[in-house]
């Protein structure tokens, strides 16, 4: 450096030409400088906003919580979410939120103010899920070996999803499971029988639950499957509507003997506790819950009954509990005000069949009878009363 300053100086003499530096140039080149340096430090000191999930794979009961930082500040935005169905449908929910002044939304915290629901639900983005294309589509997961993916997202200013084309300010990925890993699925296609057995992880041995649906037939696994991430063994039964099943489908072809030999299934595994063998039945496998703990030999440990009738309001010609096709009934249903079509007529006591109605001081073992007033496929109210009545006879007459 200093031969170099050196010869530019000898240079100088030798040429006599006079070199001023340009400082003016300097100058506007370092204001340039700093203008262009502080716009670049302004972008990086705003980060892009970020939407978390945590957890952000998860069960299906297990609560997620949704939280949205670096937003603008005081300001309206909505949060969204969509997943598609087995079937493929798409099915979403949003709600309306305003930040607070410091940027976030928190689920968890702050009230919604429109959209699917109000008020303060963590969880009402997974509960309040509608089908895009049709009201009357059910969400029902029919691999539970995948788990739903949702997609969450905050949108700019309060929108519903169909008006938020680019407004899109960040987004996250969650999953929903109805199998822990471990979990084992097992299926079922000895004596006659056609289920689904599912074994929590480890030796055992475990409590267990026989699983029944209702009259949409077919084989349901994603109760089981929670069951068992939640440590209690469970076998999903088909006994109405399935492929592999005797006779019209539309029919309950198979009798009280099959339902003893899916009990008994469970009491002999050697995984399973035989004293703590529980059934659990939903609508119409409400009835059949009753109808095995009083009259097919064999003592549950417990029994669980959502929103199901007392006893069958299609006729049984048997005493082994064979139905006749509901096409030979006397139909009951009907179209609300709203144009959704129930079936709550068909379930009322008074439309049960007399001597269907199950004995219900023969129970042995303690029920749980779960009741939901606005289910429009079964009068849950009228049945759940009229189970009342049974029980405060059966205690007013107890020694």
């Amino acid at each position: 450096m200093l031969r170099l300053c050196a010869s530019v100086t000898t240079i100088q003499h030798l040429m006599g030409i006079k070199i001023r530096p340009c400082f003016s140039l300097h100058r506007k080149l370092t204001r340039s400088h700093r203008a262009v340096g502080a716009v670049r430090w302004m972008s990086s000191c705003r980060p892009a906003p970020v939407l978390t999930a945590a957890p952000v794979r998860a069960l299906i009961d297990e609560q997620i919580r949704i939280k949205g930082h670096l937003l603008p500040p005081s300001s309206p935005v909505t949060v969204c979410a969509r997943m598609h169905s087995d079937d493929g449908d798409l099915w979403e929910a949003f709600a309306h939120y305003n930040t607070n002044a410091d940027g976030t939304v928190n689920l968890t915290r702050d009230n919604s103010v429109g959209g699917s629901y109000l008020g303060c639900e963590p969880m009402g983005k997974f509960e309040s899920f509608m089908s895009t294309c049709c009201s009357f589509h059910r969400l029902r997961e029919k691999n539970v070996e995948t788990p739903y993916l949702y997609h969450i997202s905050v949108l700019d200013g309060h929108v519903s999803p169909s008006e938020a084309q680019g407004a899109e300010l960040a987004a996250v990925t969650a999953e929903r499971w109805y199998m822990a890993p471990g979990v084992r699925r097992i299926e079922i296609r000895q004596n006659a029988l056609v289920g689904t057995l599912f074994l929590p992880p480890g030796p055992g041995p475990f409590p267990a639950m026989l699983d029944l649906w209702g009259m949409g037939g077919g084989l349901v696994e994603y109760r089981s499957a929670l069951f068992a991430s939640r440590g209690y063994a469970s076998f999903s039964l088909a006994y109405i509507g399935h492929k592999e099943l005797p006779g019209p489908r539309n029919c309950l072809n198979v009798d009280d003997s099959y339902f003893k030999s899916a009990f008994h299934l469970l009491q002999d595994h050697h995984q399973i506790c035989a004293d703590r063998v529980g059934v659990i039945g939903l609508s119409y496998g409400g009835y059949q819950t009753l109808r095995i703990a009083t009259q097919t030999g064999v003592k549950p440990s417990c029994l669980i009954c959502i929103n199901g009738p007392v006893g069958s309001f299609i006729r049984i010609p048997d005493a082994d509990g064979r139905t006749e096709s509901p096409e030979s009934e006397p139909t009951y249903w009907t179209l609300t005000d709203q144009g959704f079509l129930t079936f709550n007529e068909v379930s009322l006591p008074a439309n049960v069949y007399p001597g269907s109605i199950v004995k219900i001081e023969n129970l042995n073992c303690p029920l749980m009878n779960i009741e939901g007033e606005d289910d429009l496929n079964m009068a849950s109210r009228e049945n759940a009363n009229l189970a009342d009545i049974f029980f405060h006879h059966i205690c007013y007459n107890c020694p």
